[in-house]
């Protein structure tokens, strides 16, 4: 039986880079047309797709040095989905309606090249599990980190889709202390009741400062909160946010401590720029009598991590040692408005926009 196909799909594209935080007129919902496959391509019916705050730097127009491109005036967005195969190429081990993740998210069909095309773990709970940042979080918690046993570990924006994960899998991985960092009581309370952080500091601002005065403000408010929460110092810093918190940071690791850098949300979602810089004063001199090792983390860098992140995480499910909070957005007319409310700092955890069957 040949599957009918729509003439024309809709997609979100860029209608301007825009002056400061994105807003929903900043982005067009256009109906395009449906091309055929190409011979190593494979037709998905997208499910869910991911918002996720890095959006901002590649829509900034001054992208640079970032793993995948930027966007341009005209641009389809683009970011992790989940979605069902429709068609695929002759021999191709794909079948139809087989549930695959892949990059061309923002649309309601994609063509994937088959080889940028990943089953879905059928060990997962919930298919939208694998749409998870958890990857990130393991990664930089295992591979640069090193989490010990007793360490204490601060994890900032802890209420963002990374940080809402990156908690949790530091206590499993054996953490005795668990800190974060969110912009409201309301998620505080979340983190703590829900997720198992042991204390939520809200002082510090994570958008940038509108001048010295203002920093410097932030980082007492912050390092303050700190001092009380962690009082004999941090071992470990998963960072999604840099500014005033990783100041404050550095300035309370103990001897040893490894700092691993997965986000700059302070320079992406400043109302101001392009979210293409974080500039962040921090005291080398610190770093240098600590000891202190400071690394970027970068999931190309290590292509094992998903994999056995999807293992590791399948089975935390399972088991109910681990929470996948979860933000559900339906329609691809309220994308935009997803990604605005993200950025406006109103959303918990995984933020994903659902589509519905298009028949």
């Amino acid at each position: 039986m040949t599957t009918a196909l729509p003439r024309t799909v809709r997609e979100v594209r860029l209608a301007a880079p825009p002056r400061g935080l994105p807003t929903p007129s900043d982005f067009a919902v256009v109906e395009a047309p449906l091309a055929a496959p190409e011979p190593d391509q494979v037709l998905v019916r997208n499910r869910q797709f991911l918002v996720f705050g890095g959006l901002r730097t590649l829509i900034g127009g001054e992208a640079r040095d970032t793993p995948v491109p930027g966007l341009a005036r005209g641009d389809a967005l683009y970011g992790p989905a989940l979605g069902e195969v429709v068609l695929a190429p002759p021999g191709s081990p794909l079948r139809p309606g087989d549930l695959v993740t892949h990059l061309l998210g923002w649309r309601e069909y994609a063509l994937v090249p088959e080889a940028q095309c990943t089953p879905v773990d059928p060990e997962l709970p919930d298919p939208v599990a694998q749409l998870s940042s958890g990857s990130a979080a393991y990664g930089a918690l295992t591979r640069l980190a090193g989490v010990r046993e007793g360490d204490v570990v601060l994890v900032t924006g802890a209420a963002g889709g990374v940080g809402s994960l990156a908690g949790q899998i530091a206590r499993l991985l054996g953490a005795g202390r668990v800190i974060g960092t969110t912009g409201s009581p309301q998620k505080a309370e979340r983190l703590v009741s829900e997720l198992g952080y042991d204390a939520v500091l809200t002082g510090g601002s994570w958008r940038g400062a509108h001048d010295a005065a203002d920093s410097r403000a932030a980082y007492r408010a912050f390092a303050a909160q700190l001092a009380e929460a962690a009082p004999d110092g941090i071992d470990v810093l998963l960072d999604t946010v840099g500014g005033t918190q990783l100041t404050a940071a550095v300035d309370a690791a103990r001897q040893g401590a490894r700092f691993a850098l997965v986000g700059a949300l302070s320079g992406q979602l400043a109302a101001e720029g392009s979210g293409a810089t974080a500039p962040v004063e921090i005291d080398a001199l610190r770093l240098i009598v600590k000891g202190v090792s400071v690394r970027g983390y970068i999931g190309v860098d290590h292509p094992e991590v998903e994999t056995e992140w999807l293992g590791r995480f399948a089975a935390w499910l399972r088991s109910g040692e681990i929470r996948f909070p979860l933000t559900r957005i339906t329609g691809i007319d309220r994308a935009p408005w997803a990604l605005r409310e993200l950025t406006e700092g109103s959303q918990f955890g995984t933020v994903v926009v659902e589509l519905p069957d298009h028949g």
